[in-house]
């Protein structure tokens, strides 16, 4: 099969094909496998129980090799070498905050069995550029070698779009929508009014920084930091750039500054910014081996709202991003020269980029952290009902979310948007959206499409809509769907029979949910009461 996208999707994806006797050709855009994780530089967001349950055998193989990385390489105090549940960055935000090109190491050491033997052809740098199709069917993939400047066409009976922008659903023009949709189109408690196809998550160019307070690190003023200096949305308390933002649950202001004392940058457990993402601490390390701990830039200060990059014409893509980049830039150099001091002064001039840790040779991320995709009219649509908590009380459903009878996995977030892109594509839109919600089931009809045969959806462009994708989004969710899809045509290929059928048939669903569960290792339902927990 051809898996298009080498982020956690399709990583999962290849990974749960070859483990069934499948041959794969997997492409990525990037120069490092793992999306999100690696290349989009974003610590992973997981539910509580992540440690015992509530995801796949191979994304807990996946977190077991991130750790075992840091034991094998790192020279760790014999405590924190002898921690099962080691946090290597001591992140606030995850029980697993670590650095990127870890996560890219432990991913080559998944994949590098299968690769050996050409069962796993990988393909990175390749962009995919076209497809032909004949009828319901995608016969072939052409992709572009960022590299070489040549192309390749790929064919395969089976083809998994596991892209970040769910690339292939406009390339073989498969049924789809992007943005928001209307109260009247899918009944959810906080959907629009009106549909809003520009309505999309912001966006987000992380990076990463260390510290050094005797070392002036400046980099260069920005072209655009003028614009993003004064850059303030209707519904934000003051210039973006800076310390107040919007705490997302009750929209009121919140202060919250990079360092809560001096010593913030070289251990400390704190509350402050620079702890929420923090992928590595000295703490960790022998005394006197790193100077300064590391922390990842995914603030609110960078989420870009100024327009969409899905439904405008490349020319307007193209622009939003590097406005993005300047964005992030911006706020760097802003900290660096004009952020409130906690000793009166003006500017961390010590704050150092990390792009070296980051795979990338400027100061930012390989990439963008995408948090909304193009997403497929499915073969069934989760909504705001069957996992929001107010939604469901509402609409008078018992506590906890809706059991599906297909379901493929689990998975647990709370539904958060960010604030999005106005409805005309030009500047800032509508501010959060943050509702609990209940822990979830993952429904095989959300990864096939309405029409055609042999496309399964593998990452967040799934059969959730501009609401539930805000508690689909996040990395093992990614993970147990792209390894749900990898499965399910493998299945359809041996068997003969379409994903379509499986799912609509008990007998051939019963054996596939056998296969994910004893051959795999998913977990297929929440005990109900996790199930019934409001997050």
């Amino acid at each position: 099969m051809l898996v298009v996208g080498g982020g956690l999707g399709g990583i999962a994806a290849a990974l749960a094909a070859v483990r069934t006797d499948c041959r794969v050709v997997l492409t990525e855009e990037s120069s490092w496998l793992g999306g999100q994780l690696t290349s989009q530089a974003v610590p992973p967001d997981e539910h509580p129980w992540i440690a015992e349950q509530g995801a796949t055998a191979s994304y807990r193989d996946l977190r077991d090799r991130i750790r075992g990385y840091y034991v094998r390489n790192y020279p760790l105090t014999a405590e924190a070498a002898a921690d099962s549940l080691l946090n290597p960055g001591r992140g606030g935000v995850s029980k697993l905050c670590h650095e990127p090109r870890v996560a890219v190491a432990a991913i080559d050491e998944l994949l590098a069995p299968y690769r050996a033997g050409g069962q796993l052809v990988v393909l990175t740098e390749h962009l995919p550029r076209s497809a032909l199709t004949d009828g319901d069917h995608i016969t072939a993939v052409e992709f572009a070698d960022e590299r070489s400047g040549g192309h390749l066409v790929v064919t395969a009976p089976y083809v998994i779009d596991a892209t970040e922008l769910g690339d292939l659903l406009d390339l073989a023009q498969v049924e789809h929508v992007i943005g928001s949709e209307s109260q009247d189109q899918t009944g959810e408690l906080h959907a629009s009014e009106t549909a809003e196809p520009l309505d999309q998550q912001s966006f987000t160019w992380c990076f990463a920084l260390d510290y050094d307070p005797d070392a002036d690190l400046t980099i260069d003023r920005p072209e655009t930091y003028d614009y993003w200096r004064d850059y303030q949305p209707d519904f934000w308390p003051g210039p973006v750039l800076g310390w107040d933002d919007v705490d997302p649950q009750t929209l009121e202001r919140r202060h919250r500054e990079i360092f809560s004392d001096p010593d913030s940058y070289r251990g400390a457990v704190t509350g402050d910014f620079w702890h929420y993402r923090r992928i590595f601490t000295v703490r960790h390390h022998q005394p006197g081996r790193y100077a300064s701990d590391v922390t990842l830039v995914n603030w609110p200060q960078i989420d870009y709202m100024d327009g969409p990059i899905l439904g405008v014409d490349g020319e307007t893509r193209d622009r939003h991003l590097e406005a993005s980049r300047q964005q992030s830039l911006s706020f760097l150099y802003w900290m660096q020269t004009e952020a409130p001091r906690l000793d009166g002064g003006t500017g961390y001039r010590g704050l150092r980029p990390r792009g070296d840790l980051l795979g990338s040779a400027d100061d930012l991320a390989l990439r963008p952290y995408i948090r909304e995709s193009r997403r497929i009219l499915a073969e069934f649509t989760v909504l705001e009902e069957h996992v929001g908590v107010q939604a469901r009380e509402k609409a008078g459903l018992p506590d906890g979310s809706a059991i599906f009878d297909d379901s493929v996995g689990v998975g647990s977030y709370r539904i958060d948007l960010h604030p999005s892109s106005s409805p005309t594509g030009l500047g800032p839109g509508r501010t959060y959206i943050d509702v609990s919600d209940y822990p979830f089931q993952i429904p095989l009809g959300a990864l096939i499409p309405r029409r055609v045969e042999n496309l399964l959806a593998g990452n967040k462009n799934i059969g959730t809509t501009h609401i539930t994708n805000g508690c689909y989004r996040l990395h093992p969710v990614e993970w147990n769907i792209g390894e749900a899809a990898g499965a399910l045509a493998g299945y359809s290929i041996r068997t003969g029979r379409t994903p379509r059928a499986v799912r609509n048939d008990p007998d051939l669903l019963a054996d596939f949910q056998h296969l994910l569960t004893e051959t795999l290792g998913f977990q297929l339902a929440w005990p109900d009461d996790i199930r019934t927990t409001r997050r």
